[in-house]
């Protein structure tokens, strides 16, 4: 059974950075990928940055190209999302998530695996 745990959210002020974990048991999906979504109250649970298990490739939605970065350390179980540059507007509920197939990695349909969340406040 896979289970994942995110931790490291918390209050930051603008252009400030948090780096959330994300601790991973039982994925054992080689064909799949990981990923971080967030969501809003009142908003739609949104694709955020991706890591396919096969080839390691990475992608990031265009909100955060240039400012997060996704990365796992295998060896620790553990999936990244490194957030520099903060803004208000990256303030969301943030989930780790995978999936046993890598056809719909960038939206939130395509993960059959989740977290319970971290919150991320930006906030001057």
């Amino acid at each position: 059974q896979v289970q994942l745990l995110e931790s490291g959210g918390g209050s930051v002020q603008p252009g400030g950075s948090l780096r959330l974990s994300c601790a991973v048991s039982g994925y054992t999906y080689s064909t799949g990928c990981m990923g971080w979504l967030r969501q809003t109250p009142g908003q739609e649970r949104e694709w955020v940055a991706v890591i396919y298990s096969r080839t390691g490739s990475r992608y990031y939605a265009d909100s955060v190209k240039g400012r997060f970065t996704i990365s796992q350390d295998n060896a620790k179980n553990t999936l990244y999302l490194q957030m520099n540059s903060l803004r208000p507007e990256d303030t969301a509920m943030y989930y780790c998530a995978a999936a046993s197939s890598n056809l719909r990695c960038m939206t939130r349909s395509g993960y059959n695996y989740w977290g319970q969340g971290t919150q991320v406040t930006v906030s001057s």
